[in-house]
This record gives structure tokens, C-alpha cells and sequence, in this order.
């Protein structure tokens, strides 16, 4: 992943790599950023599937007024990927269908 380290108008304060896990495989971002970028910069497109027509969503309005960034984070089901932000070690998994909670054992 290369970063821009200059730019005539913009400044960057370089956030620390850190790991996360997506569907199992270890992956790098940026801690702070939005994991929906993060997925995205690492080749990720998919996000969740629909429940009804099956069909696949992405990273779409980017301000968390959607749901087609919907992902299971940390066994938290229609997590808006898209506004928050990633934390080393994070789990992060496809979301299908309309997400379960699981319940606590008692």
C-alpha cells in the first residue's frame, strides 16, 4: 500500500498500520480510518449480501445514510463500516442476510 507523503494543499498526519481480520484473513489498514476504506484499499468490494434478491453490496454513500456497507464487527451484526473506525484486531466478516445477534448463555 503506497501513501502520499506530500501534496501542495493537503496535510496528512499518518495514522499507525495496524492488523485486522476479514472473513478469516488477516488484513492491514490504518488505525482510525473507516474500515469500509480499509477493506476497499485492500481489494474488498463486497460487503454483505441482500436477504431477499441475494444480491451484493458495497461501499456506496460513504456517510453512513445506507446500509449497503453493512458488516458483522466483533459479532456486532449491521455495523456501518463506512463510518467507523477501524481498531487493531478488529474481526470483521461478510454480513448475510439481515445479521443475528447472538444471545449471551446464562
Amino acid at each position: 500500500m503506497e501513501l502520499i507523503k506530500q501534496h501542495p494543499i493537503l496535510e496528512f498526519s499518518h495514522a499507525q498500520e495496524v492488523s485486522f481480520s476479514f472473513d478469516g484473513k488477516e488484513l492491514k489498514g490504518f488505525e482510525g480510518e473507516p474500515i469500509a476504506a480499509a477493506l476497499h484499499a485492500n481489494g474488498v468490494r463486497i460487503y454483505r449480501v441482500t436477504p431477499e434478491r441475494k444480491e451484493p453490496r458495497g461501499f456506496f454513500c460513504a456517510i453512513g445514510k445506507c446500509s449497503s456497507c453493512f458488516m458483522v464487527v466483533d459479532g456486532v451484526p449491521n455495523v456501518r463500516t463506512c463510518v467507523t473506525p477501524l481498531k487493531a484486531g478488529m474481526k470483521v466478516e461478510t454480513q448475510h442476510g439481515r445479521g443475528v445477534v447472538a444471545l449471551a448463555e446464562e
